[in-house]
């Protein structure tokens, strides 16, 4: 059995690049998502708000170009690195949902 790696997480599009192919062709957009919300934490409520790289191919990509700044989405997707020697995580989109 595989090891689970699925976020959803409600977020903002804060920013994102412009829209571009990889040599064969597949349409890559990255962008920003910031998370904003309280979350329980051992019986207390706790604060969260935090900034995520994100990226995605394909059809999805496609809408996350179309997405205004300032997007209530719902994402999800899974963490990897966001370069193959390096330690920050990048949130690869597999499903966009505008809020």
């Amino acid at each position: 059995m595989e090891p689970t790696n699925r976020i959803e997480l409600d977020a903002t599009l804060t920013e994102k690049s412009v829209l571009r192919h990889t040599p064969a062709g597949v349409a890559v957009q990255e962008g920003m998502l910031s998370h904003r919300s309280m979350q329980s934490e051992e019986g207390a409520m706790r604060q969260v708000n935090f900034e995520i790289f994100t990226v995605a191919f394909g059809q999805e990509a496609l809408a996350l170009s179309r997405m205004p700044i300032g997007s209530p989405l719902r994402c999800t997707g899974f963490l990897c690195r966001r370069w193959r020697s390096g330690i920050t995580l990048a949130l690869h989109l597999s499903r966009i949902e505008p809020l």
